[in-house]
This record gives structure tokens, C-alpha cells and sequence, in this order.
């Protein structure tokens, strides 16, 4: 059976939000489909698992819906689920900016295809933002990209606001991975006053997709919010794996560091766990061990 994940979103006003959960919930559990999707006023945004004919079944019905009719999904191969349940939540914002006023569907940046984005990127005059966060840009950016430093994209406003000027940044290029929050990012500097603003169209697991390896000026692994962690460019699984720990990617050079226990401690959460956590992640890693023997015999 081949398995897919598929990505979505879109900023739509769907005032009946909230009686969409059940319905969607059903459905999804229906086809036997994992993953996470959630819904606010503002739309709808979800990483979905499943079969081929699950995934496609979802897309359909959520597409029946006149608001979003034109949905569009990004589609990646798998071997296995990714996710372990199926939940659908009710939220302020489909991606959390905290600033309720910005609308992407009153104004947004200049959307810039794949193919065209390192031309964008290769002019001097245009500053080349990373909107996401500081572990994420650690892992793989876009040669001469400036890092914001932030911790989570609440911290993006603050960032704008101490470091960019629209006198002084006339052309302001941003990406993220689905480009999901570079529609709430270049609504945000529109509302500042920055007249040129672009964005990456489908992110970068779009651009990793379509642009040839040889073409292309990206640098790393891009990270993703389910259990591949990281892919590469044909949305390949990339190196990284996932602290059981903490829930840090770590990188082959973590797990050489004395500071790397498997399904305990990695170099990013040590220095914060106490004896009886340790202990309790080595029980449980102890446990998970046992129980996968035992599966073998």
C-alpha cells in the first residue's frame, strides 16, 4: 500500500469553524488517516498520513467546502505513518503570530515560484529573511539568508521591529517550510509600511521538490514537524533523528557527543534533566527495548 503525507493550508474566514471538528475528525478516522489538522476563524491548516486513496478521499471532502475549493497540498512519499493518532483542534490562529489584526487575506507579499526564487535571492539589493526558528535555520537555510534568531514566531514582530526599517529595506525576500507563516510575515511588514515584500510560493519543501540539487542554493536539511524530522532536496528523509528526550533534532555529530544517550539525553536537553528524569527516560527506554525484543520472537 503506498503510503503519503500531505501538507495544506489556507487563510479563508470560516466563521463556523468549530462545527467542522467532529465531521472532519470522523471522516478522517474513516480512512484511517493520522496527523493533525487545525481550524480557526482565520482557516485551516494540517499535516496529514495515510493511503494514497485516504489522503485523496480527505483532500475531496475537504475541497466539497465552496471556501476551499481551490485548497492546494504539497505530497511526499513515506514508508510508514508518521503519526500515531488523528486530532483536529480549534484555534485563535491556524499559525500563531499574536497579533489578531493581521489578515493575509486583506493583504499579502508578492508570491515568487520556485523557479524564480534564486534569481530573487541573487540580487544584493533584496534582504533574504528566514522566518522560522532558531533550530530550524540551524539545521539547512538559503545561502546569505539572515537568521532572526527567534525562539518561536511570536518573537518575529519584535525582530521587524528592532532590525528593519522600510527607508532603509527597500526589498524584503522571507521563506518558511510550507510558507504558511510568510503569509502572516509579509502581511505583517506590508502593515509596517515595506513596500517590496516577496515569498517563497509552497515554502521550501516546494523548492526542495522541483529544483534540481545542481541549481540549487540551499544548504542543509530542511526540519518538518513529523516523525521524518528533516528532508532533503526530492523531499528525501534527511540525517537527522528526534531526542526522545526532549524533542530536539539531533544531528549525527549530537550523537557522538558524551552528552547523547539513545531515548534519554541529547547535548540540547542534558544540562536541564534531573537524576530522577534521566532515570525515569532510562526506564522507559529499558521498557521499549524489552517490548521490541519480545515483537521479535
Amino acid at each position: 500500500m503506498t503510503l503519503i503525507v500531505t501538507t495544506f493550508y489556507k487563510f479563508v474566514t470560516i466563521e463556523d469553524f468549530a462545527t467542522k471538528k467532529e465531521p472532519l475528525l470522523e471522516f478522517c478516522e474513516q480512512e484511517a488517516i493520522k496527523g493533525t489538522i487545525l481550524l480557526a476563524k482565520e482557516g485551516i491548516n494540517g499535516t496529514i498520513a495515510g493511503s494514497r486513496q485516504g489522503i485523496h478521499a480527505m483532500i475531496a471532502y475537504l475541497r466539497c467546502d465552496p471556501r476551499l475549493a481551490d485548497l492546494e497540498t504539497k505530497e511526499a512519499y513515506i514508508d510508514k505513518l508518521p503519526f500515531e493518532r488523528m486530532k483536529v483542534r480549534l484555534k485563535q490562529e491556524i499559525v500563531t503570530l499574536g497579533i489578531p489584526e493581521i489578515n493575509p487575506t486583506e493583504k499579502v507579499g508578492t508570491y515568487v515560484d520556485h523557479n524564480e526564487w534564486n534569481d530573487l535571492i541573487s540580487d544584493p539589493e533584496v534582504l533574504v529573511i528566514d522566518t522560522r526558528n532558531n533550530y530550524e535555520v540551524a539545521m539547512g537555510s538559503f545561502q546569505g539568508a539572515i537568521n532572526p534568531q527567534t525562539h518561536s514566531f511570536r518573537e518575529f514582530p519584535n525582530y521587524v521591529n528592532q532590525n528593519l526599517e522600510p527607508s532603509q529595506h527597500k526589498k524584503v525576500a522571507m521563506f518558511c517550510t510550507g510558507g504558511i507563516r510568510c503569509e502572516k510575515a509579509t502581511s505583517f511588514l506590508l502593515s509596517k509600511g515595506f513596500k517590496e515584500v516577496y515569498h517563497l510560493k509552497g515554502g521550501i519543501l516546494k523548492y526542495l521538490e522541483k529544483v534540481n540539487p545542481d541549481e540549487s542554493l540551499w544548504d542543509g536539511e530542511c526540519f518538518v514537524f513529523d516523525e521524518r524530522v528533516a528532508v532533503k532536496h526530492g523531499l528525501e528523509k534527511g540525517s537527522y533523528e528526534m531526542c526522545l528526550g526532549c524533542g530536539h533534532p539531533i544531528s549525527e555529530k549530537d550523537k557522538l557527543s558524551s552528552d547523547y544517550e539513545e531515548g534519554v539525553s541529547c547535548p540540547h536537553c542534558i544540562s536541564s534533566l534531573t537524576s530522577k528524569k534521566l532515570e525515569r527516560q532510562r526506564e522507559k527506554q529499558r521498557q521499549l527495548k524489552l517490548g521490541n525484543q519480545q515483537d521479535k520472537q
